[in-house]
């Protein structure tokens, strides 16, 4: 079998897509599948997630969202054998010259929206996207073999829009041999921490405002930051802070490789607070590593509650007061349970090897080879 997926960004800087979309490939590969990925060069100041030989790029075009690409068409047209072609992301003339491709050649298009059909998602530059559903999107997503969801909460966005697209509903993969090692910070305090892109959406001031009401006096925590996006977002965190006098509270930046992996290793717990959000790459990264995690009833992370890996809570300052009230009050060895329910968590349902097998699954039963699986709603 011969896949080639698609992505407008194989970077550092990109994020949640980039990771999911390099570790499914990784796992495919291990299973015997002959699988590549073409991409965009990376902006200035970006670099490849990897220099693996399966990462094929062309330079991108000036306007790199629906900038016409001679050099990604003609790469796309030159891998031959393909029999499935996987597109990831929505809005981008990679999709689209892949979906037409796919078409030309009679090859099934698989198409993951990477959580870019969410409500919230779609509010973003709200009258492009209106223009740009009407012209090419809805069309895709119709004429699309099979749409991939993360989520059961993400098929439901899909199928709220009137997309009858048969859609397999699984999560994205997380490496679980990392090194778990708990590190302190250079003092003794714990630490509580979010992670990610700073942008309105992740609703990191909500955050802020339970961390004032629960944790600015405790001397032995501190609330740590991590990562970078709109600037003007970050900066209205870092006054938020000041005008509510916290103190315990750092801001390291954006981190990747090492230094992400050494904090988030310091973890007690990690929070999720966001408004929306379509699965949540850093969720797993954390369970792995046996963090408890608190994440709001805007990600579809049910299973903290379930599972008993940590808590599910609503969106507010307040249950998340709450909620950090009651973690901080655990014992270690509570802790530690909960993040043992977490590891198993991700080993049964979120590793490589599980989702790149179901991911194999889908494709046998597109090219007739398999039988339906029961993750798959027509």
């Amino acid at each position: 079998m011969k896949v080639i997926h698609i992505i407008s960004s194989m970077g550092i800087n990109s994020g949640g897509p980039t990771t999911c979309t390099y570790e499914l490939i990784k796992g495919l590969i291990d299973q015997g599948i002959n699988s590549n990925v073409l991409t965009y060069l990376p902006d200035a100041g970006d670099r490849l997630i990897s220099d693996v030989d399966f990462i094929h790029t062309v330079v991108s075009p000036m306007e790199k969202r629906f900038g016409y690409s001679v050099a990604f068409k003609t790469a796309l047209r030159s891998f031959t054998g393909m029999e499935i072609i996987h597109a990831n992301g929505l809005w981008q003339y990679t999709s689209i010259t892949a979906a037409k491709i796919a078409k030309r050649k009679g090859i099934p298009f698989v198409l993951s929206p990477h959580g870019m059909l969410y409500p919230a998602a779609l509010n973003t530059s709200k009258w492009i996207k209106k223009a740009s559903w009407y012209l090419y999107q809805r069309r895709m997503l119709l004429n699309a073999t099979v749409l991939h969801a993360t989520c059961v909460q993400e098929l439901e966005h899909i199928r709220g829009l009137g997309i009858k697209t048969p859609v397999a509903v699984i999560p994205n993969p997380i490496e679980k041999n990392q090194d778990i090692q708990n590190q302190r910070l250079k003092d003794t305090r714990s630490h509580i921490g979010f992670i990610g892109r700073f942008a309105p959406i992740k609703n990191i001031e909500n955050l802020i405002h339970a961390w004032a009401q629960v944790g600015k006096d405790r001397a032995d925590w501190e609330l740590v930051l991590i990562g970078d996006g709109v600037p003007g977002y970050r900066k209205s965190l870092k006054e938020l802070a000041e005008k509510l006098e916290v103190k315990n509270i750092i801001f390291p930046g954006f981190l990747d490789g090492k230094a992400k992996n050494n904090m988030l290793n310091s973890l007690s717990y990690l929070v999720l607070p966001s408004k929306s959000e379509n699965f949540g790459m850093v969720v797993p990264e954390a369970l792995v590593r046996e963090i408890p995690v608190i994440a709001s009833k805007g990600t579809p992370w049910e299973e903290l509650n379930t599972r008993k890996a940590g808590w599910w809570i609503e969106i507010g300052a307040q249950p998340l007061a709450e909620t950090l009230t009651q973690a901080m009050s655990l014992s270690e060895t509570e802790r530690h349970a909960m993040g043992q329910n977490g590891r198993k968590l991700v080993e049964e349902n979120y590793s490589i090897e599980v989702v790149a097998s179901k991911m194999i699954e889908l494709y046998q039963w597109i090219l007739k080879q398999g039988q339906k699986p029961d993750f798959i709603y027509e």
